[in-house]
């Protein structure tokens, strides 16, 4: 007799809640060191062009994925110029998001015609696919916990009402949305 509760708790927290408490570890991570992730991720570029350069002259990969490899590490190297700041509607974002569908369906159809082990399709994938994307993708917040170093503060009624609350006893709503961050996701105090 199986008991399907029992196998949903146990699929939640042996499957769910390690990987969500460890993206939150990591997002956090990032939102506090922007500056060595930002070197990171500068490497892992580096290291996937070599890869990607490797492939080609040691494996015989097509030139053309290749190249559109390397072009889509470029637009990556362009998205690292504004980086914790990145925004979801500037043409490079945009780009890089549809090169990485392109990325993807152009390894398929290679991979398809041509065998190779399932460890070393799954390493191409990992290395040249997924871990530059995915580590711009929790790093999506970080820019907004970033302090602000270029912006000056200005006259319009939004910036006024939320300096305003800041300075004097917040009220209303604001005063709700405070409560419910500080008591769902609880602030980290640096001491000196």
């Amino acid at each position: 007799h199986i008991d399907v509760k029992q196998i949903l708790t146990a699929n939640l927290f042996t499957f769910r809640l390690p990987p969500a408490a460890g993206l939150y570890y990591l997002a956090e991570l990032i939102e506090e060191y922007t500056v060595a992730t930002s070197r990171i991720i500068k490497y892992m570029i580096l290291f996937s062009t070599g890869v990607l350069l490797c492939l080609y002259v040691f494996e015989g990969f097509p030139l053309f994925m290749v190249g559109v490899g390397l072009f889509t590490n470029l637009v990556y190297f362009g998205l690292l110029q504004t980086f914790p700041y990145i925004l979801l509607s500037s043409p490079n974002f945009i780009l890089s998001c549809v090169l990485v569908v392109v990325n993807h369906y152009m390894a398929f159809q290679y991979f398809a015609q041509e065998y190779y082990p399932f460890s070393e399709v799954l390493s191409y994938f990992t290395i040249c696919l997924w871990v530059i994307p995915f580590a711009f993708f929790v790093s999506l917040s970080a820019g907004e916990n970033v302090l602000p170093s270029t912006m000056q503060q200005g006259d319009d009624v939004v910036s006024n009402y939320f300096t305003k609350g800041k300075r004097g006893k917040r009220s209303g709503i604001l005063l709700i949305f405070s409560f419910l961050k500080e008591a769902v996701l609880p602030s980290r105090q640096k001491m000196y």
